[in-house]
């Protein structure tokens, strides 16, 4: 449960934690002290799924704890089919590492779950960052059936992490060529690297986004519920994810900022590394965002 001596996602040992009879998988490096960042995946990714170009700058000024789900990974038991089920799963994680308060950044699917954590238990939560995700009840959200997303999931010649190049970023030449760049980072792990997520985890995310976006009584209502600062950020060109999601958020957020990359899709994050992470540290640090109450 303590926080390793290094500053890089390439590095830094996998660790293991039980509670409730789930056995969680993360990584925990960065400065220690302060308030850790928790780090919430996007659908179908790991540990190994996480950007050293992200990671590794935000872990010089934080405590970056990352961790895979119930059913991912190397963790064990089930994988949740609601967006609630996998927010209770986060909680029973930190939890069980004896973290009181944390910042979240959750991307995509991780921005669902955040969202949930932040107003469920909102002591728990300081701040959030939500990149390439959408409110309940939101819209054009991670349907794989749609011929620009289906065409790259059947190509036989995308094989790994080859056919993210694809979906995750613009099919611009600038986009595409700082997607292959990403790629080439996840690689560098060489040890003790996590299995790919199989069909089981699939489905069952999938199931929990479909019921993401439906909606009971006032449509985006629970969002007002949510005070904590919040930066929402997406790429303009997001075919995953409609980037109309992360104005709705920062539409109904009490307390949002909105930033929107250009020539980028759901991986705009990766494809404007040094831009994200010198904005993150900026609002996490910042006393300008601060709960309003």
């Amino acid at each position: 449960m303590s926080i390793q001596n290094t500053f890089s996602n390439i590095t830094a040992p996998t660790q293991f934690i039980e509670t409730n009879g789930t056995r969680y998988s993360y990584r925990r490096f960065g400065k220690s002290g302060g308030v850790p960042l928790l780090c919430l995946q996007h659908f179908t990714g790991t540990l190994d799924n996480w950007d050293p170009a992200i990671t590794d700058p935000l872990a010089a000024e934080h405590d970056m704890v990352l961790f895979n789900s119930a059913g991912v990974g190397r963790s064990t038991g089930e994988v949740p089919d609601t967006v609630g089920g996998m927010a209770d799963h986060a909680f029973a994680f930190v939890d069980a590492l004896g973290i009181s308060e944390c910042d979240l950044l959750g991307y995509s699917l991780g921005g669902m779950v955040a969202q949930v954590m932040a107003r469920i238990r909102p002591a728990r939560v300081r701040k959030m960052v939500l990149v390439a995700t959408a409110p309940r009840g939101g819209q054009d959200v991670m349907h794989l059936d749609k011929p620009i997303i289906a065409a790259h999931l059947s190509d036989p010649s995308l094989r790994g992490y080859g056919v993210l190049q694809k979906i995750f970023f613009a099919p611009t030449e600038s986009s595409q060529s700082t997607g292959a760049q990403f790629i080439q980072r996840l690689m560098q792990r060489k040890e003790d690297r996590d299995p790919l997520a199989g069909p089981a985890v699939a489905g069952a995310q999938i199931a929990a986004f479909r019921d993401w976006e439906q909606f009971t009584g006032e449509r985006f209502a629970d969002l007002r519920e949510i005070r904590q600062p919040t930066l929402v950020m997406n790429g303009v060109n997001d075919v995953m994810i409609s980037v109309k999601n992360s104005y709705w958020l920062a539409e109904n957020l009490p307390n949002a900022v909105l930033l929107v990359y250009p020539d980028s899709g759901h991986g705009s994050l990766f494809q404007f590394h040094e831009a994200f992470t010198l904005q993150v540290k900026a609002f996490l640090a910042s006393s300008s965002y601060s709960a309003p109450y």
